[in-house]
Order: C-alpha cells, then sequence, then structure tokens
C-alpha cells in the first residue's frame, strides 16, 4: 500500500484524533502488509478497521488522479509545511487538499470574514481592510463565501497581495460557482484550501467545521460586517478558543448587519476602525511588516470638492430631498454638484440615493 493510499485511507477513518492517526500511519509504514490484524493492532477498533480497509475505492483513485495534476498538493500533518499555527489548534486536520502556493500557507495571515448580503459601507471597508493589509504583506484568509469574504479576496488580488480561501467543499467543487473566476486568480498566487476530499458537494454541515481553520491558520481575525446571528460568530468563537485576536469594525448606528460586530465589541474584542489599528497591535508578530506602507489615505485631510453637498452623504444611503434639506442648497443644485461629485467617484447612485465611496 502506498504512502498516500495509507494517508487518504487513514482520513477516511471517524472519531480519530490527528495525533493518534499520525502514530498509527508510522507503524503503517513500517509494515510489509497492511491487514485487519495489523490495523487492529495499532489501536483501531473493529469499526475504524472497516473504514480503513474499505476506503470508498472511487474516492481514492479520484483523489489521488487529482494529486497528479500540476499545483495540487496533499499536505499532511506530519509534512514540514503542515502550518504550525494549525496544529496548535483543538481537532486539527489529519491532511489538507491544497491547491496553488504552497508556500503561502507559511506566511503570516489574517482572517477576515462576514455577511453573506454585504452592504454597500461592509463592501467598502472590507476592501479598505483587505487591500491595505495585502499591500502591507499580509496574507488575507478567509472563505470564498459570497459576500464580505468573497469581497476581501478579490481587494487582496487587486491590491497584487497574497490570500487563502478555505472551501467547506472539496477543490474539484468551487463553491459558489460564481466565484470560480476568483477562485482561479487566488491559485496564481495564493491557495485554495479543504480538509475534504476533492469531489466532495458543498453541504451545510461542513461551513462551520471549516471555519476553525479560517481562525486557526491566521493571527488574528478581523469581523467586518456580521448580524447577530451571523456565521461569522461561529469564526469568533473559533477563534476565541484558539486563543486567537478578534477586530471587530463599527458600523452605523440602527443598522441589522452590525449588530454582531457590536456584540463583539462589548464581549472585548478589539475596535478597528483603520488599518493601522490592526497593524500596530500585531506588529509584534509581523516583523517584517512596514508600517509606513499604509498611508491610511482615508484619513489624509484634503479640502473637499462641493463640501457642502459631499459632508451631507453618507455611507449608508441618503436621499436627494434629505441632503437638500441639511444643505440647505436648492434642489436643483444639489443635483448638479452629485452628479460632478459621481463623475470623480466621490459618491455613487445606489437605490434611493446616494452613498459616500470615499
Amino acid at each position: 500500500m502506498e504512502v498516500m493510499e495509507i494517508w487518504l485511507r487513514m482520513r477516511m477513518v471517524s472519531h480519530l484524533s490527528a495525533v493518534k492517526a499520525v502514530l498509527i500511519i508510522e507503524r503503517l509504514l513500517r509494515t510489509k502488509n497492511v491487514n485487519y490484524a495489523v490495523i487492529k493492532d495499532c489501536g483501531l477498533s473493529p469499526s475504524q478497521c472497516t473504514q480503513f480497509l474499505k476506503a470508498n475505492p472511487s474516492v481514492l483513485v479520484s483523489s489521488l488522479n487529482w494529486l497528479e495534476q500540476q499545483g495540487n498538493h496533499l499536505l499532511t500533518f506530519s509534512h514540514p509545511a503542515y502550518p504550525a499555527l494549525l496544529k496548535q489548534i483543538y481537532s486539527p486536520p489529519l491532511v489538507l487538499f491544497v491547491s496553488g502556493d504552497l508556500t503561502t500557507l507559511s506566511e503570516k495571515q489574517v482572517a477576515m470574514v462576514g455577511s453573506r448580503s454585504a452592504s454597500f459601507y461592509g463592501e467598502k471597508w472590507g476592501k479598505i481592510f483587505a487591500g491595505g493589509l495585502a499591500e502591507s504583506g499580509v496574507v488575507i484568509t478567509s472563505g470564498l463565501a459570497i459576500g464580505i469574504d468573497g469581497i476581501c479576496h478579490q481587494a487582496a488580488v487587486d491590491a497584487g497581495g497574497k490570500t487563502v480561501a478555505v472551501l467547506g467543499s472539496g477543490l474539484k467543487n468551487i463553491y459558489p460557482s460564481r466565484h470560480q473566476t476568483l477562485a482561479h486568480r487566488i491559485k496564481e498566487n495564493g491557495v485554495l484550501v479543504s480538509e475534504f476530499f476533492p469531489d466532495t458537494p458543498p453541504k451545510a454541515k461542513n461551513f462551520p467545521r471549516r471555519n476553525r481553520i479560517i481562525s486557526g491558520l491566521s493571527l488574528a481575525l478581523i469581523i467586518v460586517e456580521a448580524h447577530q446571528n451571523s456565521g461569522s460568530l461561529i469564526t469568533a468563537r473559533c477563534a476565541l478558543e484558539q486563543g486567537r485576536d478578534i477586530f471587530a469594525l463599527p458600523g452605523p448606528l440602527g443598522m441589522n448587519s452590525n449588530e454582531g460586530n457590536h456584540w463583539l465589541i462589548k464581549q472585548g474584542a478589539y475596535l478597528a476602525t483603520n488599518v493601522m489599528d490592526v497593524m500596530e497591535h500585531i506588529q509584534t508578530n509581523f516583523q517584517w511588516v512596514n508600517l509606513e506602507k499604509e498611508d491610511n489615505k482615508q484619513f489624509e485631510q484634503t479640502e473637499l470638492p462641493f463640501a457642502d453637498v459631499l459632508v451631507n452623504v453618507s455611507d449608508e444611503v441618503t436621499p436627494v430631498d434629505i441632503i437638500a434639506q441639511r444643505s440647505s442648497l436648492p434642489i436643483t443644485e444639489v443635483m448638479t454638484q452629485l452628479l460632478e461629485l459621481e463623475l470623480m467617484g466621490k459618491v455613487a447612485v445606489v437605490a434611493g440615493g446616494y452613498v459616500r465611496v470615499n
């Protein structure tokens, strides 16, 4: 029995810790004939012995074929490249299926997660934080989901940085399918990761499970935008159990989409109002990061064009009549100035009014 096949078979054995599995595998690798008696003597129960010996052959063949493709890897628990931080968590995965640049997993990572139905506010600040951190050399880790996850991956890629996507499905079944192109771009300078066999379809029960890997790979977790019952809070709980630092972005008062963030801050999460809040806090773990690289552009003191109108457009949707009322200007003049501001990229038209872009 080949080494790779032994690891894959052992992955199919239930109720077995990674540490015990490695010890058993080391014994099996020194054995010429792997049979029921040998496996049982290693400490597996009768049902676990059956799971190992009668592992689904089609899954094994498909997985081995996938691993033969360029850029695909099986990262075992005993492999030198297995992430040290992930090894330390409760119930670390025995193996990781990885596609892309394997060295990315050895670099310093910060996880970013949030709502699948991101608001304009969440999208804006997710891009600012992910892009700013990526430009400073921090690897952005998330779950490839629609909403904040995808926004943060995309911002990291656009900034020329690296990003890690941890999937709740096999790597032959990119989910959601709309992120196929994004997944391909991530692999060019980062990695896709899954603890599930390549052919595994997306299953609801697997997504909360993969959250422990997202936080486990990272030094810190940033919650960009989350409502009170968001799945992002599961990731926050995993991060807390793993001893990771948790940051939360504040949101507009009265918005359900940010209730989870405000609750986390009340519970003691670090308040993050700009990229430097995160960088300065973790710089002891990121000695190689050049803090001067992040120039905090969103806080530069520059003269605002059409200031009377612009200051009355917020990050949330602001109707034109409200802008006119606040600025004490005729609505026709407000409309003209809003058009100019839109052409300058300062505001954007959305359903119900305008929002401020930068």
